[in-house]
């Protein structure tokens, strides 16, 4: 079903509830899809702590995908290399260099992740990401590892362009942006002037949807008491919340996101687990018709 060079992938974490890590290639193989985005799993790589696939696994998780006729697109580890307290730092670059090895082994080359600071330590997170990045980002440009970075709600960095200015600030071509769709609306910056910004920077996306928070003159969502510093989005299918897509998809090919093969786009919706089949199918067609419709 697709129709250009962006790698359309599925984020199979709807279905940790219900299959093991080995058959995840199987559910994304016949839910139409060629590449499988790996998310944080228990038996691969967990949140925050140390990857639990040895090498046996590894090679079982490769020749699953082989057998399904599917490729791993990108592995997704996410970890607290920017944290501002330094033991929890210290531990996470040595997750992280294991994360490393097995993409290596995988034989993928992207990797995306988040910057996992504190916003409310910002500078000591800032601080702690070059740290641990002056540790890693040999070992990723020799590894030739693609290395993408998503601003997520309640993070150091929160904002498109700020993550930008960080992310130049390495001073490295092997490391870039990622846009998550469904966190629009915490970005700040208007999509566009992101995606123009990062350029070829801008090198993975997330596509889900979620609903503007600060409609309604931000009383769409109440939390009690008012003023809590809680960030709220969902990753909900395309057209059920407020994520511009023609802007989305246009904006992606107008900066040659859509027609370049280092390029992955993923699937990401996790409200739906109870319908995750259908959502799954419906997102790759839906995607696939707007790739068309952008690129006409």
């Amino acid at each position: 079903m697709e129709c250009s060079e962006v790698k359309i992938a599925l984020d199979p974490t709807p279905f940790h509830h219900s299959h093991g890590l080995l058959e995840f290639p199987r559910v994304v193989a016949d839910l139409g899809y060629k590449y499988m985005q790996m998310t944080p799993h228990a038996d691969f790589i967990p949140f925050y702590n140390h990857p639990k696939a040895d090498d046996e696994l590894v090679g079982q998780l490769s020749k699953a995908c082989k057998d399904a006729g599917i490729e791993i697109a990108s592995v997704l580890p996410v970890l607290r290399w920017s944290g501002p307290d330094e033991d929890a730092r210290e531990a996470a670059v040595r997750y992280w260099k294991r994360a490393i090895q097995i993409t290596v082994d995988l034989g993928v080359s992207t990797m995306n992740t988040e910057f996992s600071g504190r916003p409310e330590k910002a500078e000591e997170s800032e601080r702690a990401f070059y740290r641990s990045m002056e540790e890693l980002l040999p070992i990723i440009e020799r590894e030739g590892i693609d290395l993408l970075i998503d601003p997520h709600p309640d993070d150091f960095v929160e904002e498109g362009l700020a993550a930008i200015r960080v992310i130049r600030g390495l001073n490295s071509k092997n490391v870039g942006l990622v846009y998550v769709a469904s966190h629009s609306f915490h970005m700040k910056n208007a999509p566009l002037e992101i995606m123009r910004a990062a350029g070829d920077k801008l090198r993975l996306v997330h596509v889900a949807d979620t609903m503007d928070h600060h409609a309604s003159h931000g009383l769409r969502y109440i939390t009690n008491p008012p003023g809590n510093p809680v960030r709220v989005h969902q990753h909900l299918k395309i057209g059920d919340g407020d994520v511009n897509w023609d802007e989305f998809f246009g904006g992606l090919k107008e900066i040659g996101f859509l027609d370049r093969e280092d390029t992955v786009m993923v699937s990401s919706v996790f409200a739906e687990d109870d319908n995750a089949a259908d959502v799954s199918r419906y997102q790759l067609e839906t995607m696939t018709q707007r790739i068309e419709k952008a690129s006409l």
